[in-house]
């Protein structure tokens, strides 16, 4: 297969698609054996006229092919796609600690090799959790062992379900393919803004787990990690506790995919010797503004309303050596509160599938290095994120309501809080607070110092109503463990780093992909 680049009106059909490509290609249309689409992405240089920029993925015959690239003329050779899995024999079942992104798909691919993994769930069933997310969300009662943040699906079942893909591979299109076969729509293949909506993950999550129980699979839920035992510098089990009662399953394949939020687990690993190093991520807040009114902002008044609800990416790196940036936008969206500890405020983002919310909000994140953490402990990020969510959880009313203020208020910093034209969306309530209150002064420095630049690139990003909730402090793991290429941590055979909580990736694709990783290298352990 080879690809091609061309540009389609909004609204385009296949026919459109494959007019553009005959007409940049020295090609006849019943030469093309299949036509894929491999990225969309909207072109915005002109507002007047937007358009659709793809890549385009096209089958010929094999010299037909050779003699396009030959010339190299618009064309380039596209990734390789196809994933297949060796023949494997295993002498014991894998365990697979986390079933969030990371954990469900090396667990389907261990499943799918024939390897019958065993799943570890802290947290409920999605269908379950569900209600748990929900008794927080509308009456601020957290349950600490299933949230936003712990059980079936992990952190990204509540937040958006984002999918940045990048550069397109096979792991990733082995990836997006399992979504798209569990219930999500066939776009995410291609689309740059591809997402797989709040309100569907749930029946997703459930889909790929009904999947692997079908190949073999097994999950036990309400099931916290607790150690795993070694026997000649391998790992040889692993203990949990539920109902109260530890057990022990035997096995010399386990993979700790607990997600970045696990800060019990990561004391007990530290606590057993597992090496690990403070790693940075980025501390901030969130800022909504109306979707309409983005939507203007990013596409232009009078826009065409086929387009999809505006999304934006800022980042700046100022003079103090620190970098701010958006993260995590939810077009359409809603602030979600994200604690998994009591007497502690978090917030993340989540958008439905119509992404039709209200306000559309993201991440303001400032980048802090183990430098601002104040221990060289390996757990001294987690300490900082403690201290901010507490902090936040105290200046709010200690009921989970969170700290709010506008970016009128903000920006002049002795000015009065009072609420505009932009409703805060955070559901458990909100109260009105100066973010000073609970973020170090360097974030709400380097925040202040970012918005002349934001404002530059994006004239009316300043809107003075905007609102600004916090704190958002989950952006990414604090902490990594150090493994080899294997995957294994360093010093302990057959036990297996993973996914976003061993600081090897960030967001539900490159998560699943290490799952993906992972479960070859298991794999390859036993091959045929």
């Amino acid at each position: 297969m080879i690809k091609t680049e061309v540009t389609v009106p909004i609204g385009y059909t296949e026919s459109d698609v494959r007019a553009a490509v005959l007409a940049r290609l020295p090609i006849q249309n019943d030469e093309i054996k299949e036509l894929r689409l491999l990225r969309a992405t909207l072109d915005l240089k002109d507002k007047r006229d937007i358009k659709y920029r793809l890549s385009v993925g096209l089958s010929f015959s094999a010299e037909r092919e050779a003699n396009l690239l030959r010339r190299r003329k618009f064309v380039s050779a596209a990734p390789e796609l196809s994933f297949e899995l060796p023949l494997a024999r295993f002498s014991t079942r894998p365990v697979v600690i986390g079933a969030g992104p990371c954990g469900i798909f090396a667990a389907l691919i261990l499943a799918e090799a024939g390897a019958e993994p065993i799943v570890i769930e802290r947290g409920l069933p999605v269908e379950e959790r569900t209600k748990s997310v929900s008794l927080f969300s509308r009456l601020g009662i957290l349950d600490t062992e299933c949230n936003v943040q712990f059980g079936e699906g992990g952190a990204g079942t509540y937040s958006d379900g984002k999918l940045k893909v990048g550069s397109l591979d096979k792991y990733k299109m082995k990836v997006l393919s399992e979504f798209v076969a569990a219930g999500a729509t066939p776009d995410i293949t291609y689309s740059a803004t591809a997402h797989l909506g709040t309100d569907r993950l749930p029946a997703i999550v459930a889909a790929l787990r009904d999947k692997i129980i079908s190949l073999g699979g097994e999950f036990i839920y309400s099931a916290k990690f607790t150690d795993f035992k070694t026997a000649d510098g391998c790992v040889s089990a692993v203990t949990y506790m539920k109902n109260g009662e530890e057990h022990t399953i035997p096995a010399t394949d386990v993979i700790l995919a607990t997600g970045h939020s696990a800060k019990d687990t990561y004391e007990a690993l530290l606590f057993r010797g597992v090496r690990m190093v403070p790693k940075g991520f980025g501390i901030g807040v969130r800022i909504e503004h109306p979707r309409e009114y983005m939507n203007n902002l990013v596409y232009g008044k009078g826009y065409d309303s086929r387009l999809e609800t505006a999304s934006y990416h800022l980042v700046t790196h100022l003079k103090n050596g620190r970098s701010v940036y958006s993260f995590c936008m939810c077009p359409g969206g809603t602030v979600v509160p994200a604690a998994s500890e009591q007497g502690g405020v978090v917030t993340n983002g989540m958008s439905e599938l119509l992404r039709n919310g209200e306000n559309s909000n993201a991440a303001l994140l400032v980048s802090v290095t183990p430098e601002d953490f104040g221990s060289t402990h390996a757990l001294a990020g987690i300490e900082l994120q403690r201290k901010i969510e507490r902090a936040a959880y105290l200046s709010a009313g200690e009921n989970f309501s969170a700290p709010v203020t506008t970016l009128a208020a903000f920006s002049a910093s002795d000015k009065a809080i009072t609420l505009g034209s932009v409703r805060p969306s955070y559901p458990v309530g909100t109260a009105p607070c100066a973010p000073e209150k609970y973020l170090p002064e360097y974030i709400t420095d380097s925040l202040r110092a970012s918005l002349s630049d934001f404002e530059e690139w994006m004239p009316g990003f300043s809107l003075p109503d905007a609102v600004l909730t916090g704190a958002e402090t989950r952006s990414t793991a604090p902490v990594r463990l150090l493994r080899g290429e294997s995957y294994e941590i360093e010093g302990i055979g057959g036990l297996y780093a993973s996914g976003e909580g061993a600081g090897y990736s960030g967001g539900i694709v490159s998560s699943a992909v290490d799952g993906v990783r992972t479960a070859l290298s298991i794999i390859e352990k036993y091959k045929s």
